[in-house]
């Protein structure tokens, strides 16, 4: 299949942090073809393993499986739910969109809802309603029927969006941070066919609430190199200055020079561009960004470990619908596998 492919099936996937399951499945289930070994850690992270030879460099590739979402709060008498967010979520976006609620039945869909404007008193109209004062409908009379239906605090809610593809290389999708990141690691994999170094292609968990799963698996696997495959902001729309970001889709993957968790470790920084230049692949640097990706917690595992990230730009990130250009997918997964041969001893 192709990456296009992989990122449908992927995006569509539910994969909330904490509640990874669906993708964690479906990602050791890619990965199969082109590794040695998958296994599946204890805090559930999926490890693909694509053996070389000794004495060589061990790589660790991270793209996280969870995406930012919902999750039960609470369930009043009138039989409306109340949700916490799982990761960063602008409450701005929030308001009337269409859900899903994952039970251990069934999957619910449902919408946002507030107090109708039409009711509401004109500074109440002015202000932004933050997510505590908004609720989920899925159409229960009471808390009973709620609980009927298979609801209970703790389920998992995503957001509602099919993978599509727009004009020309544009497609848009759900949980494109970081599922864009996932199907890059497939696809290098599979590009690399032998390979010199010792590759751990990682699937990680929590990554929207504390780079967890990436901690753990890198404690495990001690690599003598890491790169993060993620998503960045695409600053091309409008209202944003080039101060803010130069990242433009279509232009090429983004390389992290430094961001609120990260500065690139020298060598691999250059090694990254060094693999570009040779490959004649477009890239583009990005720095001071306020956040971070799992290339920042991998970094500091054990005695330390050389880190950098590889970035596809994306508009809209956090939000229910993302947009990328599958040729900066493409070649993101040209420079990392060119750079994980440059490795190579």
């Amino acid at each position: 299949m192709s990456l296009s492919d992989n990122l449908e099936k992927l995006a569509n996937a539910c994969g909330v942090a904490g509640r990874e399951a669906e993708v964690r499945d479906l990602m050791a289930e890619l990965l199969k073809p082109y590794a040695d070994e998958v296994v599946v850690d204890k805090l559930e992270n999926v490890i693909a393993t694509k053996k070389g030879k000794k004495n060589q460099p061990k790589i660790m590739l991270a793209a996280h499986m969870d995406e930012v979402g919902l999750m039960v709060k609470h369930i009043t008498k009138e039989g409306f739910i109340k949700f916490t967010k799982m990761g960063g979520i602008d409450d701005r976006i929030l308001l009337a969109q269409k859900v899903n609620v994952y039970t251990e039945k069934c999957t619910l869909p449902g919408v946002i809802g507030s107090k109708p404007p039409h009711i509401q008193k004109e500074d109440e109209r002015k202000k932004i309603m933050t997510y505590d004062e908004l609720f989920i409908d899925v159409g229960a009379e009471n808390r009973e029927e709620a609980q009927q239906m298979g609801i209970k605090i703790g389920d998992p809610i995503g957001f509602e969006g099919k993978y599509t593809k727009l004009y020309k290389d544009t497609v848009m999708g759900k949980a494109f941070d970081n599922r864009v990141g996932c199907a890059v690691m497939i696809e290098t994999l599979k590009q690399l066919e032998k390979t010199e170094c010792t590759v751990y292609a990682v699937g990680t968990v929590q990554e929207e609430v504390g780079l967890r799963g990436a901690a753990t698996a890198a404690f495990s696997i001690e690599p003598d190199v890491a790169l993060a495959l993620d998503v960045t902001v695409a600053g091309d729309v409008p209202g944003v200055r080039e101060f803010d970001t130069s990242i433009k889709m279509g232009k090429g993957p983004a390389l992290t020079v430094s961001d609120a968790g990260l500065i690139a470790h020298p060598k691999v920084l250059r090694g990254l561009i060094d693999a570009a230049s040779e490959n004649k692949i477009p890239y583009q640097l990005e720095t001071g960004l306020m956040g971070t990706t799992d290339a920042a917690r991998i970094s500091l595992t054990r005695q330390g470990v050389p880190s950098g990230t590889i970035s596809v730009p994306t508009r809209y990130i956090h939000s229910p619908l993302g947009l990328i250009n599958l040729k900066d997918a493409e070649n993101a997964v040209k420079l990392a596998a060119a750079t994980i041969r440059k490795f190579s001893k």
